[in-house]
């Protein structure tokens, strides 16, 4: 469903990238349908020699026989889920960028994260456009580089674009935050 009613704003938007943040931009209904719907999976990480449980659950779809390689771990596309691609679609039409691929994470209370990193693997090209969809609990998108270090909310039903040169000069996270509700994010990249 689509939604005409969204405020834009302008994060950032210099040599050193563009980050934009579209409120309200789609339908309430997704949370509770994507949770179910999901494949839903608990990965591993490998950090100095060691094997930890990833703090929050994984699915990746995308095209056929797409893959994508980060923290030295290789994932294949699994096939689009309906509802994933009814949001590809909707953020493709307003962006006129095609996506190939999107990396789900569920975020199930405040206790998952995202450490600090950055989408600039040789796969997604120079400068890659990342589309970050978000569904339910709101939580902070933390962003930093030598001179900046800043947060946005992301709140139920908004979209962030992260494009130019950001990936390359600026980390970005999701921490840790007491008493959280669950969170699903979509992120849809196109992987050459």
């Amino acid at each position: 469903m689509q939604n005409n009613i969204f405020k834009k704003e302008t994060i950032l938007n210099d040599i050193s990238g563009k980050l934009e943040l579209h409120h309200q931009f789609f339908s309430k209904k997704y949370f509770e349908l994507l949770y179910q719907s999901i494949k839903w999976k608990e990965e591993t990480i490998s950090l100095f020699g060691k094997t930890y449980l990833q703090p929050r659950l994984l699915s990746f779809m995308g095209d056929k026989n797409i893959c994508y390689i980060y923290s030295k771990k290789k994932y294949e596309a699994s096939k689009w889920n309906p509802l994933v691609l009814e949001v590809k679609e909707r953020i493709e039409l307003f962006t006129k960028e095609k996506f190939n691929s999107c990396l789900c994470n569920l975020y199930r209370n405040g206790n998952d994260s995202m450490g600090m990193h950055s989408d600039n693997e040789p796969e997604l090209g120079k400068n890659p456009i990342i589309a970050s969809a978000s569904f339910g609990a709101t939580r902070k998108f933390k962003y930093r580089n030598e001179v900046i270090s800043d947060f946005i909310n992301l709140e139920d039903s908004s979209l962030l674009i992260m494009s130019g040169a950001f990936q390359h000069n600026f980390k970005h996270g999701i921490d840790k935050v007491k008493n959280a509700g669950a969170r699903i994010n979509l992120t849809f990249r196109k992987i050459l």
